[in-house]
């Protein structure tokens, strides 16, 4: 359902315009994204049981539904938050983003296009089923096979092959050297599913429901929690496996509880109603600071928050218009305004923490004269009409009014559309917009994820090039940086990558924003992966 923005609402922005109104939410993404996503837990070895008392249960309000529990499934962060408890990877990313050991011990890379992984003994999935060598193979031949269509199969389009070389030992074979194939194996979206699962959800499909459907309702993984409940729009809870193969958690139970609203989340906080709120809000940060019961956890981000065009229709087929919009936006506005500072002003998809950003791309300069001149150059000397979606999230709300003031001021005139999340990732998959807010976490730290999904076209809609864009150049350039065995060589090529995305601009690079949390002071051992996941594994809750 589309709603518009409240009259008074764009009054009062606009009359604090001059005061810079902006901001926004880590919220899509995919992977993305949102993600736009995951990397998972340290290594715990050892079967010994954390301490724990009656009632460690853990309530997290955020802003938004997940699309599915199926990690192969959807690619937007909500869901991988929920996903990255019940389906544990091969391997994860500590919190500076090094390789670190998940159901995998040991791996190595025995030829340019070969890797091979010993996997743990004595792991069992949530349904009994036995994990080793086979349960890998069926895991990574689902998500490449066409029929399911997962969003995440891009991850993984450059394997070739899997084999099962005994029990504990598992095969990649790709189809050309690729470098950052461990961390795509740390993404979530390479989640182990249990193979009992995986045939049930085939035959579910033989039946005519849709891929994943049965295992959204049955999801049977690895991980450290296990799915209690699901009512969709509302909350999850998960509880803990008793059978994992680890250090279990302390916490009894987990609850990611859909509110809405940033002031209503705030209040439950303050309350005690919640334990953890996210995201909080730049304007609200004072106040979490100065409750009794609570404080801010500010964590610095791999993600990119974006304004797309729909490069496929007019008057956004014209480089010269997308680069005319880009250069009407002030982003210190948004960056230094109701973000606070919270944030860094983005010049290309990538940041600073991700391997090939290089911080020798110039990103095009506010410089709305020159706007008006490309816009008349294009043939719109008087400006057009157009579309700006965002979801219901505040700080994306006021972006857009933010855009939407200082479109005006170079005759374009711009109608703000606000839709519910799951509406929103559907319509813009679909290619049904003009402009749209949102996000995307490079969760690898490898600029690979942070523009082949974004703007290569074989990834056009779901998996996260939701702009539309076509440009063979740009492919070439992708295409060979990923199979580019030296660094440096990487290094080169994604340098050229983003010049060559500056000058086509098929979105405004707007922000990379940090993750604001609110966290109760009886919560310990809490924090926030750089890829926007939440990790629980040392949680508690102090009586």
């Amino acid at each position: 359902m589309k709603l518009s923005l409240n009259i008074f609402r764009t009054f009062f922005l606009a009359v604090l315009f001059s005061l810079v109104l902006a901001a926004c939410a880590s919220e899509p993404n995919e992977g993305g994204e949102e993600t736009e996503q995951d990397t998972g837990a340290e290594e715990n070895g050892g079967e010994s049981d954390s301490t724990s008392s009656n009632g460690q249960d853990l309530t997290i309000a955020w802003l938004s539904d997940v699309k599915g529990i199926d990690p192969q499934g959807s690619n937007d962060v909500p869901s991988s938050n929920v996903q990255h408890n019940i389906f544990e990877t091969l391997v994860t990313q500590d919190e500076n983003m090094d390789i670190q050991p998940g159901l995998a011990t040991e791996w190595e890379q025995t030829e340019d296009t070969t890797w091979e992984f010993t996997l743990r003994e004595d792991v069992t999935f949530h349904d009994g089923a036995e994990f080793n060598a086979e349960a890998v193979k069926a895991t990574f031949d689902r998500i490449r096979d066409e029929d399911i269509g997962s969003p995440r199969a891009f991850l993984y389009e450059m394997v070739e092959e899997v084999n099962v070389i005994d029990d504990y030992t598992v095969e990649f074979v790709t189809k050309f050297p690729f470098a950052p194939l461990p961390s795509h194996l740390a993404h979530n979206g390479g989640g182990i599913i249990s193979p009992d699962a995986i045939e049930e959800d085939y035959a579910a499909m033989e039946e005519g429901e849709d891929p994943g459907s049965y295992i959204d309702e049955n999801p049977a993984g690895t991980g450290m929690f296990k799915l209690q409940e699901w009512d969709s729009g509302n909350k999850i809870v998960l509880e803990k496996n008793e059978d994992y193969w680890g250090e279990k958690p302390s916490l009894d139970t987990v609850t990611f509880q859909v509110t809405p609203e940033d002031l209503t989340r705030v209040g439950e906080l303050e309350t005690g109603k919640s334990d953890i709120i996210f995201p909080v809000s730049p304007s609200d940060i004072s106040r979490v600071d100065n409750m009794e019961n609570a404080s801010m956890y500010v964590q610095k981000s791999l993600s990119l928050e974006y304004i797309s065009f729909n490069t496929q229709k007019e008057p956004f087929d014209d480089k010269r218009v997308r680069q005319a919009l880009s250069m009407a936006v002030d982003k210190d506005q948004i960056v230094d305004g109701i973000m606070d500072g919270a944030a860094t002003k983005a010049v290309a998809p990538i940041g600073e923490n991700v391997f090939g950003f290089s911080d020798e791309v110039e990103g095009l300069p506010y410089d709305p004269e020159q706007a008006k001149e490309l816009l008349a150059e294009a043939g719109y000397e008087d400006g057009f009409s157009t579309t700006l979606w965002t979801n219901d999230d505040r700080e994306r709300q006021d972006i857009a009014e933010v855009v939407q003031q200082q479109l005006k001021e170079i005759n374009v005139d711009v109608e703000i559309e606000v839709l519910e999340w799951g509406a929103y990732l559907d319509s813009t998959a679909e290619g049904e917009h003009d402009m749209f807010i949102l996000g995307w976490s490079t969760v690898t730290g490898d600029a690979d994820y942070g523009m082949h999904p974004l703007f290569h076209s074989d990834n056009v809609g779901e998996p996260g090039n939701r702009a539309f864009f076509e440009n063979d150049e740009i492919d070439s350039v992708l295409e060979e940086a990923r199979r580019a065995g030296d660094d440096a060589k990487r290094e080169e090529l994604y340098k050229e990558a983003m010049e060559l995305l500056v000058d086509e601009a098929p979105m405004i690079y707007s922000h990379h924003d940090d993750y604001l949390v609110g966290v109760s002071d009886d919560v310990e051992g809490f924090w926030k992966h750089p890829n926007g996941i939440f990790q629980l594994q040392d949680v508690s809750i102090s009586e």
